[in-house]
């Protein structure tokens, strides 16, 4: 009897607590949305509404490509669907060649930003720059596109024109900018020697971009005669808006020999990611100076952050893009791709540097082409004397013919250099600085800049 009580007790005392918990549980469940079920329900019926009632004959297959690039486009800028055609074109550049007007555009508050143009490009050629705003091609508005249908505007036959309408910062009013396409051969590194200094140029980060470093390295270094005779290496990332994160690693890979280059976090901790390089840098401890600005995008980010974190280079320009997150492509069914975002990358610091971009170590801003023909407009009318324009002069007896020689081979390299401040002001800083490091050696060459703000030399301003 004793045994029965204590039971019936329990059931009581459990049925309270079933009853108090239950009814709160219920309510939630009556509060939840719809489900996702009910919800694919609800785009079923719209689905076949627009089918059967919309004014005109639609086509079903783009309807359903529009509703689920409207989906993964309302994720992030950088999420799409991808049609076949376009995979296949987007297959196609990472392998380095493409038809269209060689220009990197993202979309920003429902405008189409230029991220870059590529170097040699009709997009280069015709003067469209990191930062501006493209919101008409031929004369219709880009308004309202998602990025894929504003892209495909702008693609068109390999030898047909097309005009874009191009809104700038700093300047009053917007302005036309008419291209012709082209097809787009991407040389990823281009490598040439300025004095005793290798600069690779690098355009954009596809299958190429390691083996085209390696050539255009071993090239300079062959002209120059030698590592031995190399001060320093430039790696010039500006308007290079990335591309595969494999080559990114393995450019950061050349010129580090140990420690983390970057790490990936996604949703789920078990798939996240870290590379590290392995021992052997093609620089072989020279100094490296980093160039980066606004266009400097994605891969570009990831070398430049893992070069800058291990103090293996100084970083120069102007902050770059500021994209720090990883697309992962995935092939739908035969029906074309899904360009998903599926992770965030970090430097080796642990630094995140998505929408804060890359601050450079030496802050060094781009002066605005001079116009041609007011180069000279600046200088003295009047030459300035020297010792050596007098007559009857004493001559020089503390140098030999040879030294001679080589003071004035080195005045010619001292004024080549002033040439390059005209044309490209943020190389030749760069260059300085190589050549101060390399004066300094190797402790000064593994020392971290700070940051240090750099004015722009004025433009040229034409006299009255």
């Amino acid at each position: 009897m004793r045994k029965f009580v204590m039971a019936a007790l329990g059931g009581t005392v459990a049925g309270v607590l079933i009853s108090s918990q239950v009814a709160p549980l219920l309510a939630q469940d009556a509060a939840k949305p719809a489900s996702v079920y009910e919800q694919l329900d609800l785009f079923g019926d719209v689905f076949e509404r627009i089918r059967q009632d919309y004014v005109e004959q639609v086509d079903s297959k783009k309807l359903v490509e529009a509703a689920i690039n409207g989906m993964l486009s309302s994720l992030d800028p950088h999420s799409s669907y991808m049609p076949p055609d376009d995979y296949d074109n987007m297959k196609v550049q990472t392998r380095g060649s493409f038809g269209g007007l060689g220009i990197e555009v993202t979309q920003e508050d429902g405008l189409v930003k230029v991220v870059s143009p590529m170097d040699g490009t009709p997009a280069a050629q015709s003067g469209i720059q990191s930062g501006d705003y493209i919101t008409q091609v031929n004369g219709e508005s880009l308004m309202g596109l998602t990025l894929d249908q504003a892209v495909d505007k702008m693609r068109g036959p390999v030898g047909s024109e097309i005009t874009v309408t191009v809104v700038r910062k700093g300047t009053q009013d917007p302005f036309d900018v008419t291209m012709t396409r082209d097809t787009i051969k991407l040389t990823a590194v281009r490598g040439r020697l300025e004095g005793k200094t290798a600069v690779l140029r690098i355009t954009t980060f596809n299958d190429q971009t390691f083996p085209n470093l390696q050539d255009s390295l071993k090239k300079a270094v062959a002209d120059a005669g030698g590592m031995d005779k190399v001060d320093g290496i430039v790696l010039d990332l500006r308007n290079n808006p990335g591309g595969l994160l494999t080559q990114a690693i393995a450019v950061s890979d050349a010129f580090l020999d140990k420690g983390e280059i970057v790490s990936t976090r996604g949703r789920k901790p078990e798939d996240s990611e870290r590379f590290n390089a392995t021992a052997g840098d093609l620089a072989e401890g020279k100094p490296i100076v980093v160039l980066i600005n606004g266009g400097s995008a994605s891969a570009s980010e990831i070398v430049t952050g893992a070069l800058q974190d291990h103090h293996r280079a100084i970083v120069v320009g102007t902050k770059s893009f500021g994209k720090g997150s990883v697309q992962t492509v995935i092939p739908i069914k035969g029906e074309g791709a899904m360009r998903l975002t599926t992770a965030r990358y970090y430097t080796p610091s642990g630094r995140s540097i998505q929408a804060l971009g890359i601050a450079p170590d030496v802050v060094v801003q781009q002066p605005d082409p001079v116009p041609a023909g007011e180069e000279d407009q600046d200088k003295d009318t009047v030459k300035t004397r020297s010792e050596a324009d007098l007559r009857g002069i004493l001559s020089n007896d503390s140098m030999t013919d040879e030294e001679k020689k080589q003071y004035q081979e080195d005045i010619e390299k001292a004024e080549a250099a002033a040439k390059l401040r005209l044309e490209d002001y943020q190389l030749a800083y760069a260059l300085d600085i190589i050549k101060g490091l390399s004066v300094l050696g190797n402790e000064g060459a593994q020392a971290a800049a700070k940051p240090v703000p750099v004015p722009a030399p004025a433009p040229a301003k034409k006299s009255n």
